[in-house]
């Protein structure tokens, strides 16, 4: 469940909770972590409705928020048997938060109709033994075990999963709301001073990937109608 102190909700103007919406999340990974925000439309306007972290990496498991760095140097046997270990813990993690924050929402009459993850930029080694030789690699490897296990549990709760790379955030979400970006950022940077701190880069990108998910998913239902 989610505590009364790890979220915040805005009110709608009428004041009291808000109304029930269409939702969708945007998440920023980080290594063992993730900044999570849930927006939610109706009636042409959007609140934010959750703002969390959720935690994907175990204190206990020596190596779990940094996976790839724990196994470098080890037999390709054993990193592959310790790496599966830290997935499974990360997958089961990534799960109960999605799946706690999905039943929150329903709760309040919310739909969540998919889900947003920041990507990666780096590049990406093409196997296990590329990717340890290579310290960048790793580094990129980190990061995309934590998006991997957000997705992998997004998709065991039947949302819709799109990865966008940070560095075309800005001009997907302008593309899918139809706004400038300066329009966007306007909008993010308000909804910061209505829910208070923590509201710095990570929620923003959360926000506005959650933006872009709900204009995606509005422009498809416009279309199949």
């Amino acid at each position: 469940m989610i505590g009364k102190a790890s979220r915040r909700r805005v009110s709608d103007r009428r004041g009291g909770v808000p109304r029930p919406t269409t939702a969708a999340l945007g998440l920023a990974p980080h290594s063992g972590w993730a900044a999570l925000v849930a927006l939610g439309e109706a009636d042409g306007s959007l609140h934010v409705l959750v703002r969390h972290r959720i935690e994907m990496a175990d204190a206990r498991q020596a190596g779990s928020k940094q996976p790839y760095h724990a196994v470098e140097g080890l037999p390709i046997e054993e990193a592959e048997r310790r790496l599966a270990a830290f997935e499974a813990e990360a997958g089961r993690m990534a799960h109960e938060a999605l799946e706690g924050i999905a039943g929150h929402l329903a709760q309040g009459g919310h739909r969540v109709v998919g889900l947003g993850i920041l990507e990666s930029a780096g590049r990406k080694g093409v196997s296990l033994v590329s990717t340890l030789a290579s310290h960048a690699l790793i580094h990129t490897a980190d990061g995309d075990h934590f998006r991997n296990a957000i997705a992998g549990a997004a998709v065991r709760l039947g949302q819709a999963v799109s990865r966008i790379r940070a560095r075309e955030l800005g001009a997907e979400a302008a593309r899918a709301t139809g706004l400038p970006h300066a329009a966007l950022a306007r909008s993010v940077a308000t909804w910061g001073r209505e829910v208070g701190p923590p509201w710095g880069a990570d929620q923003k990108a959360a926000a506005l990937l959650a933006w872009l998910v709900l204009a995606r998913e509005a422009g498809d239902g416009r279309r199949t109608r």
